[in-house]
């Protein structure tokens, strides 16, 4: 069998297990990040650091495994592009944490949170504006506040940031080119998103600062995640799949016991995600549900989205539970403990696999994978025990193999579904940082194809809202 054929029985089994059906075998599609570093015997740090070491180490992964589906690099986060921008969140693995350790995640005290307590007034009237003239200068140690003295050092952090996003970002296309021709193995997901209560949390108060907002302010916060929502959601829609197979990725970080109580998931947290996920649902996406940590206390809530919207995949949380509670709905993935693959021994893997299979698995509609993300100290020998297992005792009999490939959303009924739809447009458009009609006023009288110059403003502005949002999202 060639590679093509051999993607092409992938991708119709990855997306057969999507749609919560049955497909010929249990398709395998394991997050690995820095494991890939250690099976191809390079570092943390040069995985980190050059991203093409790290989509070389992703191949070799994919080419010396039978796996169905991989994320083109897991590490993601380009440490050369967050140093470039002067980020102060990231320790980058030789400069602030060693060589051998993946990079890590910095969160300040709240005294130094990135967004002060009464400043959501601002980020609520306009959170691009936000995001560039409080939110960056703050995370850099590189771009100065509005008001300052400019300085050399400030653009070129802006310059070098802004050109290595765009550099990163078109070497997704031939990476995810060449795992398919080389190794006929599918990218797994396509897309960002975060919840707005996330973003928060993660990126803006901290997680102390959001807890005392929530029993300070919680109607202030309650606006904050409802302004959030269209250009979140603006992101996970332009980031997509366009073929509409593979799903948007949701990262799913503090909105779980015992960061917040199912009180405030379902007063903050809940309303305002469930609509951008029936927005994608409404334009024939669907949403793997990352599930970082226990989410168990949430399941009864995730049920009530339209069938075959998400994908949830477990980490922390009970399997066994989620099949019970969801799978009469939604694919489902993940349950393998991170810790079994990193220091049980390869019967033990096994004989875990088997019993996920024989009990979540059964009917299909399971992709094989780790609970979190693979780091290096997953081992190589119990990763490939689990790969092999998979592919003797996950076999399905009598699913069909052959057939049109449908896409995951097909014959599905979204008329019902209001999603974003209901919800007043914010003052500044999502993809927008200077519109048209605001720059139009400080033009001359313009001649000829004045469509022709709107269009263009528009598109070179959306690469203004492109960057703010994705380091805000990605890095």
């Amino acid at each position: 069998m060639n590679t093509e054929e051999l993607y092409q029985q992938r991708l119709r089994r990855y997306l057969t297990a999507l749609r919560n059906e049955r497909p010929d075998k249990i398709p395998i599609r394991p997050f690995v990040a820095e494991f890939t570093a250690k099976y191809a015997g390079f570092t943390c740090q040069q995985v980190a650091h050059d991203f093409n070491l790290a989509f070389e180490a992703a191949v070799r992964c994919a080419r010396d495994f039978d796996w169905d589906a991989v994320v083109p690099n897991m590490v993601y986060v380009w440490t050369g592009l967050t140093q470039a921008a002067g980020l102060r969140y990231y320790g980058i693995p030789g400069i602030h944490v060693p060589h051998t350790t993946g990079f890590n995640y910095i969160e300040p005290p709240e005294e130094e949170a990135f967004m002060r307590e009464d400043e959501y007034d601002a980020l609520i009237a306009d959170p691009t504006a936000f995001l560039y003239e409080v939110w960056l200068p703050r995370v850099s140690t590189e771009i100065v506040k509005p008001g300052q003295p400019a300085t050399y050092r400030s653009h070129l952090a802006l310059v070098k940031s802004a050109m290595a996003m765009m550099v990163y970002f078109n070497a997704f296309g031939p990476q995810i080119q060449r795992l398919r021709t080389e190794c006929g193995t599918v990218s797994a997901i396509a897309g960002i998103f975060k919840a707005p209560f996330d973003i928060l949390a993660d990126k803006l108060r901290g997680y102390v600062g959001l807890t005392l907002d929530m029993a300070r302010q919680p109607d202030t916060v309650l606006r904050a995640c409802e302004a959030l929502m269209p250009h979140l959601a603006h992101v996970g829609l332009t980031t997509a799949d366009p073929a509409k197979q593979v799903p948007i990725g949701l990262w799913m970080h503090r909105g779980c016991v015992p960061f917040v109580n199912p009180a405030q998931f379902r007063s903050h947290y809940w309303p305002t995600l469930k609509p951008c996920i029936e927005e994608f649902w409404r334009h024939g996406h669907q949403t793997m549900f990352y599930a970082e940590g226990k989410w168990d206390a949430h399941l009864d809530d995730f049920a009530t989205l339209p069938e075959r919207s998400i994908i949830f995949h477990v980490d922390q949380g009970d399997i066994f539970l989620a099949h019970r509670k969801l799978h009469h709905k939604f694919a489902l993935s993940g349950g393998i403990p991170n810790v079994l693959l990193s220091y049980g021994q390869p019967e033990e893997v096994r004989a875990y696999c088997k019993k996920v299979i024989d009990e979540v698995a059964r009917e299909g509609g399971y992709i094989l994978d780790a609970g979190a993300i693979m780091q290096d100290d997953t081992s190589i020998e119990n990763l490939r025990a689990l790969t092999d297992f998979a592919r003797e005792y996950g076999v399905y009999s009598g699913a069909p193999t052959d057939g049109p490939l449908l896409r995951p959303c097909d014959g599905a009924d979204v008329s019902e579904l209001v999603g974003l739809s209901d919800r007043p447009a914010p003052r500044v458009r999502p993809g927008v940082c200077l519109p048209w009609e605001a720059k139009l006023k400080e033009l001359p009288p313009l001649s000829g194809d004045v469509d022709l110059l709107r269009r263009v403003w528009e598109n070179v502005d959306a690469l203004g809202n492109t960057y703010i949002w994705q380091l805000l999202l990605s890095f």
